[in-house]
């Protein structure tokens, strides 16, 4: 079992930044593949980005390429996101989610249902 716990969200104007901070606990072997989503009132479910923990890989919406970075830490027990440069349509409401399998660096593993566990979701408000 995983539990995930995000943090770091908050409100910003256009431009600024923001770390979002995800915090694994339980059985990290179960956390293989990893990723941030974020959801907007009457949008979808969408993922910015994704790591594989093992190889440290990386990927990342074309919306958000450039700006925005996801990372873990050594102990591979907190997965970040930097988001620089925030523009207003990337207000929603921001997702950390892991998965058992292994990343499969396919289109498979930006699907939400793809991912076993989900953190309660931080709120990241841009203003113009």
């Amino acid at each position: 079992q995983v539990q995930l716990v995000e943090s770091g969200g908050g409100s910003v104007q256009a431009g600024g930044s923001l770390r979002l901070s995800c915090a694994v606990f339980g059985d990290t072997y179960s956390s293989n593949c990893m990723g941030w989503f974020r959801q907007a009132p009457g949008k979808e479910r969408e993922r910015v980005a994704g790591i594989d923990t093992g190889g440290g890989s990386t990927t990342y919406a074309d919306s958000v390429k450039g700006r925005f970075t996801i990372s873990q830490d050594n102990a591979k027990t907190t997965v970040y996101l930097q988001m620089y440069s925030l523009k207003p349509e990337d207000t929603a409401m921001y997702y950390c989610a892991a998965a058992v399998r292994y990343c499969s660096g396919t289109y498979w593993d930006s699907l939400p249902n793809f991912y076993n566990y989900w953190g309660q979701g931080t709120q990241v408000t841009v203003s113009s």
